[in-house]
């Protein structure tokens, strides 16, 4: 909880040029309510890289038009690529909760926080932006290798040594301010911060409705859970350990 309390009482950011890696996602729409509470002049970016779950890209639409900001979307092509359950004809997998994060599941995307974030890093160089926000989280993760913080400060140490402003002395930082949050933590910095859940998308498979079994969906409903809240989002199915949160607060009939 510490890191929630540092992050909602940080204010002295007024005007500063940021670039906010935008999925769509939980963990991405909080940084960037968190981001605009700060004042930073936000640039929300988006990538249209061949996922399946590429429904979340209408949340990142309408979170960015919620919060006022720039957004750009890019298009890739990381299909080309493959070995992913996200971007291959590989089923995405229904882990039970004690297996999430044990190791690396089929639905990483070979290097794409390395992708994405070398994009941004372009994009934060042309408009001068001083930082590049994305919404990783080591706690309650589904085991990426590419949200640790060893990972973070290696990229930060090529980005300096790789760019003409970081070869001048004006580096541009990578910062993942969540990235030491519990998944309640996020939910509950959302909350305060006056996110609109609704709006936003975790599920892997895209349909209409989340689907309630992937691992997204299950850390996504964990952290509200814990946090005391539910989750405004319809769902196919819920996991076991939900459906008992929902019976204990009277939303469920038993």
């Amino acid at each position: 909880m510490k890191f929630m309390r540092v992050l909602v009482n940080m204010q002295d950011q007024r005007g500063l040029k940021v670039i906010n890696l935008l999925s769509g996602g939980l963990d991405s729409s909080t940084l960037l309510a968190w981001a605009v509470s700060q004042g930073y002049e936000v640039t929300a970016l988006s990538f249209d890289y061949g996922q399946r779950h590429n429904r979340e890209l209408e949340s990142a639409k309408k979170i960015a038009r919620y919060y006022k900001v720039d957004h750009n979307i890019m298009k890739l092509d990381l299909r080309s690529i493959g070995g992913s359950a996200l971007t291959d004809n590989i089923e995405i997998p229904d882990y039970g909760m004690e297996e999430i994060g044990k190791e690396i599941p089929v639905t990483y995307v070979p290097a794409r926080n390395t992708i994405l974030l070398s994009i941004a890093l372009g994009l934060a160089e042309v408009k001068g932006a001083k930082k590049i926000l994305i919404g990783a989280n080591s706690i309650d993760y589904s085991g990426y290798p590419d949200c640790r913080p060893e990972y973070f400060k290696a990229i930060n140490e090529a980005f300096r040594l790789g760019t003409k402003r970081g070869v001048e002395g004006d580096p541009i930082e990578v910062e993942a301010p969540l990235l030491h949050m519990t998944k309640s933590d996020i939910v509950i910095l959302g909350s305060r911060l006056g996110l609109p859940f609704e709006l936003t998308w975790s599920c892997y498979r895209g349909g209409e409705k989340a689907c309630g079994r992937c691992d997204s969906c299950k850390l996504r409903l964990k952290g509200f859970m814990e946090a005391g809240l539910t989750d405004p989002l319809e769902y196919e199915e819920y996991p076991e350990f939900y459906k008992e949160y929902l019976k204990i607060r009277g939303k469920l009939d038993k």
